[in-house]
């Protein structure tokens, strides 16, 4: 392995159920920032669980545990990324660059050529964030009924073409 993950000793491996609780601990902390629109914790046991029949969670360990997620979910000539989380105190170290690299290349292995993504409105700083990896602003949608909002705001959806990959 090289890269960012061979210099910090990262180990990189596939999300299992039983990876449940540390990944909604990961997720959560990684996503307070959201509560400044959305109230509540991000994910639960029970809403995680469907995303290991649909996708795979790409994930980072390394002596204290789950590092790092990104979940990535194959949708015929599309994939959908999302749930990029990262141990706060591991952020600007290009991990979330490396996990977001990991999913593109999963995805584009699988057939895919695009890659799809949502964030929030009230979280400006992410379309920056995503736009730097290649991915261009490409609609908005409503918020779902149920989700307790603080205050209006919606998705921003982005995309980007992926390259062609070699199936593994």
């Amino acid at each position: 392995m090289s890269g960012p993950a061979a210099i910090t000793g990262l180990r990189e491996r596939f999300g299992e159920p039983a990876d449940t609780p540390a990944l909604v601990t990961l997720i959560n902390v990684a996503f307070l920032a959201e509560q400044v629109a959305i109230e509540g914790d991000r994910i639960n046991a029970e809403k995680l669980q469907p995303f290991f029949a649909s996708g795979k969670f790409l994930m980072l360990e390394d002596a204290e545990g789950v590092a790092g997620c990104v979940y990535a979910e194959v949708r015929g000539k599309r994939g959908y990324i999302g749930l990029l989380a990262l141990r706060p105190q591991l952020k600007g170290r290009g991990l979330g660059r490396l996990l977001m690299n990991r999913a593109e290349a999963y995805l584009g292995a699988a057939g895919c050529e695009a890659a799809d993504l949502r964030t929030i409105s009230a979280r400006n700083d992410l379309v920056p964030m995503y736009k730097h990896l290649g991915y261009q602003q490409t609609g908005t949608t409503p918020m779902p009924p149920g989700i307790p909002l603080k205050i209006s705001c919606h998705f921003i959806t982005m995309s980007k073409r992926l390259q062609p990959q070699q199936r593994e």
